[in-house]
């Protein structure tokens, strides 16, 4: 299918919709937090604003059909943390498999899912299983922890993980206003995630809550006291943009092979 750029489905009117659904578009469904804690100095809304640019950044190359944004998700290390929201394992493979079967309905036949969260992976795979196996609907799902990792040699911390030193330099690439600078934590804490595999293959699961006592073996070995990991300090705008672009060009490259048929050679 060669057209023009993508569209925002929120701004089509329905005939318009139904149309780029019968043409074969791939519908794209961002899913990012609105309300989760990113440390002292990135706003709740972190991962939604960066759903939505890489999204945009998706739609200024290819002509996919690109559905609101998601802004609620599983996401359970985060709950304890004031403004933080969270839905269970469940309710989120419920809102994600109803919105699809919905376009579905609709006759859209191809779907990508751009998933900014760590703990709501699990969950996507289990809905991407049922559409395939319910639907005949593939269903591709593309995590944050894979894309744009060509720009991590531009960073300077040892681990990191949430919040940290790659997540604020993307925030100063695409929304530098919500950047409290003066409010960055400079200390480096190790993320389990980022850290080297421990001789155990047993694991606790990862931890940020902000009252877990030093000995609470359950938590206090993923404890951030400031809601971040690694060194967000280290953070840049510069290093940000090249983030931004390598995570937009994964995208768009994913979307090319998982839908060749929708992104023939010579596709916008």
């Amino acid at each position: 299918m060669v057209g023009p750029p993508g569209l925002s489905l929120s701004d089509l009117t329905w005939p318009e919709a139904r149309d780029r659904f019968q043409d074969g578009a791939v519908a794209l469904i961002p899913i990012g937090a609105a309300a989760k804690e990113h440390g002292p100095h990135l706003p709740l809304d972190t991962d939604a604003r960066v759903a939505r640019a890489l999204a945009a950044g998706v739609m200024a190359r290819l002509p996919v059909v690109v559905t609101p944004v998601l802004t609620y998700g599983y996401y359970p290390a985060f709950r304890d943390w004031p403004g933080s929201t969270h839905l269970s394992a469940s309710t989120l493979q419920a809102l994600v498999t109803e919105v699809a079967e919905s376009l579905v309905r609709h006759g859209v036949t191809r779907i990508a899912v751009l998933n900014t969260g760590v703990s709501t992976e699990a969950p996507l795979q289990l809905v991407s299983r049922h559409m395939r196996e319910a639907h005949r609907v593939k269903m591709a799902v593309a995590d944050i922890r894979s894309l744009g990792r060509s720009a991590d040699p531009l960073l300077e911390q040892s681990s990191g993980g949430h919040a940290d030193e790659r997540e604020t330099s993307l925030m100063m690439a695409i929304a530098p206003e919500t950047v409290r600078l003066d409010r960055t934590p400079a200390e480096a804490v190790a993320d389990a995630d980022a850290s080297p595999p421990p001789s155990n293959p047993f694991h606790w699961p990862v931890t940020l809550r902000p009252d877990v006592p030093e000995d609470d073996p359950f938590g206090a070995r993923d404890l951030s006291p400031s809601g971040a990991t690694g060194a967000p300090a280290l953070a840049t705008r510069e290093k940000g943009r090249a983030i931004f672009e390598a995570m937009v060009g994964d995208l768009v490259d994913g979307l090319r092979a998982s839908f060749p048929d929708a992104f023939p050679t010579g596709a916008a």
